[in-house]
């Protein structure tokens, strides 16, 4: 019988001072629900609900030393499970709209990063993977989405 059951939390490291970028880019572009965090951690945590799951996403205000140009290029990354090939296009087209600047209401938490929907993903190849894309959050943090 396994001792573990599941994952509670992925925890991402972002720059210091960017809840708003954070609110924008998980909050409205990803569709994750915003948490309360524990009071004396609220200047420096932001947590995200996935959906009814019980699992969260953790957002923590890093050092600006985590996020060099080489740290950003890093393959580490969680995966999010999406529900269906339909809404799995219609993540990527968010994200790709909000890192491609289309529309005023994408100027906050702008991604560094996304696969362009319709072209093939930037993860490694083979048959063995599964349909999914990739994208880096504003701070350069690599997410990949799949059924």
């Amino acid at each position: 019988m396994p001792l573990i059951t599941g994952l509670h939390h992925v925890n991402l490291i972002v720059p210091p001072n960017t809840l708003p970028q954070a609110n924008a880019f998980y909050g409205k572009t990803l569709g994750l629900t915003p948490r309360p965090v524990p009071r004396l951690q609220k200047e420096r945590l932001a947590w995200f609900d996935i959906g009814s799951s019980g699992q969260q996403v953790h957002i923590a205000f890093g050092r600006e030393v985590d996020f060099t140009e080489e740290a950003q290029k890093a393959s580490r990354h969680p995966c999010f499970r999406v529900g269906s090939l339909e809404e799995l296009g219609e993540l990527q087209r968010r994200v790709w709209e909000h890192f491609t600047g289309k529309g005023e209401e994408w100027e906050e938490g702008r991604p560094v990063g996304c696969d362009e929907p319709g072209k093939e993903d930037s993860g490694a190849k083979g048959v063995e993977y599964p349909t999914r894309f990739f994208a880096r959050d504003y701070a350069g943090n690599r997410l990949e989405f799949t059924l």
